[in-house]
């Protein structure tokens, strides 16, 4: 029995996928639970149609990502901090301190997009990554410093 997958299954293939499986694993499993439907020429012109609309929002996301990359990647934030003794900080820098220093300088990224492995604790200069797509990644400098 020939389907088209609608979501990922384990060990069978990835959502969209035109997959051969035995007639009772189709007929009582994928296809009342609609994990699947039959590939006939009607739904195999459908999944086509969809692939293209996708890889072509795709392309744009991309395009508008790449953009916005170039634009970042020759930013440099000073974020200002107290500090105690031995020049600790009083509290740390996360992703979202980053994000709205961005937003002050007229960049809107959203905090999700900002790896940070874990808050910056310390004074001194890093480089933080920013994904904005999945294959559009750009390097911001961040320099914390006294307040």
């Amino acid at each position: 029995m020939q389907i088209i997958l609608r979501e990922d299954v384990h060990n069978l293939g990835k959502s969209g996928d035109l997959v051969k499986v035995k007639d009772g694993y189709g007929r009582n499993f994928l296809l009342p639970q609609n994990k699947a439907v039959l590939a006939n020429a009607k739904n195999v012109r459908q999944l086509e149609h969809q692939k293209a609309v996708i890889a072509a929002r795709q392309a744009k996301l991309k395009a508008s990502a790449d953009a916005q990359a170039s634009k970042l990647s020759g930013i440099q934030l000073k974020i200002a901090r107290k500090v105690g003794e031995q020049d600790k900080l009083f509290g740390s820098v996360t992703a979202l301190d980053i994000a709205e220093a961005l937003a002050a300088q007229g960049q809107k990224v959203d905090r999700r997009h900002v790896h940070l492995p874990e808050p910056l604790k310390a004074l001194g200069s890093f480089e933080v990554e920013v994904r904005l797509h999945r294959d559009v990644n750009a390097k911001i400098k961040v320099d914390v410093v006294k307040e």
